[in-house]
């Protein structure tokens, strides 16, 4: 906890958690807008693993990679998850630097609000199981196992339900920061 506390506290500076938010926005801006795509043009219209927040059953796993064919496999592993291995690092750093700036702001980052500023190191790591599991599906394909898929699907929902609550906690500091403002200028 004490090294992402002092690198938490290190880059606070506000160009720099602006640099690492936008960094990390482009890399996800590129992930929905050229890779994601990419891959789906192959899935006919089915989603992606990564992008259903719910979940997915064996039948769906079966059915999308069955509908990718050969070429949308291969685009998925050697392309989208490539990128998809760098995004949920940036992700954890930037969303986190930028909660602890807010939380700064309002004199809260020292106390135990600073465990809210965990969760996208929380959502990344299990983003990062998630994508080995879509990896191993991939590569296993058609002989992967009810077990991998589980598994990969309880680190999707785990990712979800995390990045929920955080975005919600990060609305809640924004909310009170936009307050805090307000109430100075009177």
């Amino acid at each position: 906890m004490k090294s992402i506390r002092s690198i938490i506290n290190t880059n606070l500076v506000g160009k720099r958690v602006l640099f690492i938010f936008l960094l990390s926005t482009l890399v996800y801006i590129f992930m929905i807008s050229v890779t994601i795509p990419h891959v789906t043009h192959y899935a006919q219209g089915m989603l992606l693993l990564d992008m259903m927040p719910m979940g997915y059953d064996f039948e769906y796993v079966q059915a999308l990679f069955n509908s990718l064919g050969k070429s949308g496999r291969q685009a998925y592993l050697y392309r989208q998850i490539p990128v998809d291995m760098v995004y949920p690092f940036l992700f954890a750093y930037s969303y986190s630097l930028v909660l602890a700036y807010f939380l700064k702001k309002l004199n809260k980052l020292e106390g135990p609000f600073f465990y809210f500023c965990l969760l996208p190191f929380i959502a990344g790591l299990a983003d990062y199981a998630e994508n080995f599991g879509v990896v191993v599906l991939l590569t296993n394909h058609p002989d992967f196992s009810i077990l991998s898929v589980t598994i990969t699907r309880i680190f999707s929902l785990i990712k979800s339900c995390i990045t929920t609550i955080f975005f919600l906690v990060l609305i809640w500091i924004l909310i009170l920061v936009a307050f805090k403002f307000i109430n100075k200028k009177k």
